[in-house]
């Protein structure tokens, strides 16, 4: 670990402390990279360190990618933000609403209207995580999916029967933070009847030179990743062969048919960054146009009203937009810098981020034009981290942001 850094010293001393295995950073700041820092271990057993080149579970850091791709079709005129989904998935076209969301499945009253691809794209459709309530529906929701990255049911099945599952709330009432992406990621696939990796290796992988972006490595990279790492429930680091709940399996097999457009990808920090660069180019990135910059403008913009921010809650019940976010079309955008917190993304107005539920978090800034990127594997259960055990990655992204935002005073 090099000591002069003090971004690798601040993260190092939180892989010392036996809060993380290791972690990868990079800031990337009038128009080059300016720091990078490989903290720790891919593999702990072997003594293996981190290295730049290492691919991290990126989950729920694939949401801006899939809502990108859906935008660039909305761009083509395939769909409008208004259009509702049932013309390409007629199984949601008459849904009900549960009278509590951990009330009883069959309370349900109708629908006031159908989902929007807004909704998706904003998470106002009514569709959740189940775990994330203590009713049945959390039962339904993995009955009906399967895993939530690494799921036997197919893409068909999967979208019949989640549209067989009441909503949690009327479409376009709050933001609810769940499946609306990897919904979203599916229709992708209908619209363009291709699978949803095709798509992005065709409108943004290929383009950006994302070469090491995957929803399943090749064997030939497979040796690059970085080992899933979390904890037993006295605190103490273990290695983990599955995700959360059973969301990702050991191996995801190669003729598995359905991907988590919202959770699923594996990712590299450069990779991430080229990716990331769009947020500072208004749609392009190295003279290749991903957005219009209408659309653009559209995405970086609160989409959320006031009182939406307000009620908003996240994992644990975080009022995440309460203070100095909103949400635009799968990132966070900062409206206030002295409110928003780091954890979402903290910068210049307009700065957007949205980080991983596994560790991984970024954002981009196009007040000072940077990017910052933190990748490592922090597989925590949900009721782990009720009990405080797992939080460590998350100060040591506080470090890294301080750190890192320093740097440029």
């Amino acid at each position: 670990m090099n000591g002069e850094d003090p971004i690798a010293s601040a993260i190092g001393a939180v892989v010392n402390a036996g809060d993380l295995a290791g972690a990868a950073t990079l800031v990337w700041r009038d128009g080059k990279v300016v720091q990078t820092a490989c903290v720790g271990w891919r593999d702990m057993e072997s003594r293996l360190p981190i290295e730049r080149d290492n691919l991290f579970r990126i989950a729920s850091m694939t949401k801006p990618i899939t809502s990108t791709a859906a935008l660039m079709l909305f761009d083509d005129g395939r769909f409008e933000l208004n259009d509702p989904i049932a013309r390409w998935a007629p199984e949601f076209s008459e849904m009900r609403v549960l009278r509590s969301p951990t009330g009883p499945l069959d309370q349900t009253d109708p629908a006031g209207r159908q989902i929007t691809f807004e909704d998706l794209l904003t998470h106002r459709s009514g569709l959740t995580y189940g775990p994330f309530w203590s009713g049945p529906i959390a039962q339904a929701y993995s009955e009906a999916l399967g895993g939530d990255i690494d799921s036997e049911v197919s893409p068909d099945d999967w979208i019949a029967g989640l549209a067989a599952l009441p909503l949690i709330d009327q479409p376009g009432a709050g933001f609810h933070y769940g499946h609306s992406t990897d919904l979203l990621g599916l229709l992708i696939e209908r619209i363009e009847d291709a699978p949803l990796y095709d798509v992005f290796e065709r409108r943004i992988f290929g383009p950006l030179g994302m070469n090491d972006t995957y929803f399943t490595v090749p064997p030939e990279k497979a040796g690059r990743r970085a080992g899933m790492y979390g904890f037993d429930d006295a605190g103490r680091l273990i290695k983990r062969l599955t995700g959360p709940g059973g969301s990702t399996l050991p191996e995801r097999p190669p003729e598995m048919a359905y991907v988590s457009g919202g959770q699923g990808l594996w990712s590299t920090l450069d990779d991430y960054l080229a990716f990331a660069r769009m947020f500072l180019g208004a749609g392009v990135v190295d003279g290749v146009r991903l957005l219009r910059p209408e659309t653009f403008a559209l995405m970086r913009s609160n989409r959320l009203t006031d009182s939406q921010r307000a009620e908003s809650t996240l994992l644990l019940g975080m009022r995440v937009f309460a203070a100095g976010h909103g949400f635009g079309m799968g990132v966070a955008v900062v409206l206030d810098p002295e409110k928003a917190s780091p954890m979402l993304c903290r910068g210049g107005v307009g700065t957007v981020g949205w980080p991983g539920g596994f560790g991984g978090w970024w954002q981009a800034d196009p007040i000072d034009g940077s990017v910052l990127i933190f990748l490592a594997h922090n597989i925590v259960e949900l009721d782990q981290l009720v009990n405080g055990i797992g939080l460590g990655v998350y100060g040591a992204i506080i470090q890294f942001h301080a750190q890192a935002s320093s740097s440029q005073r």
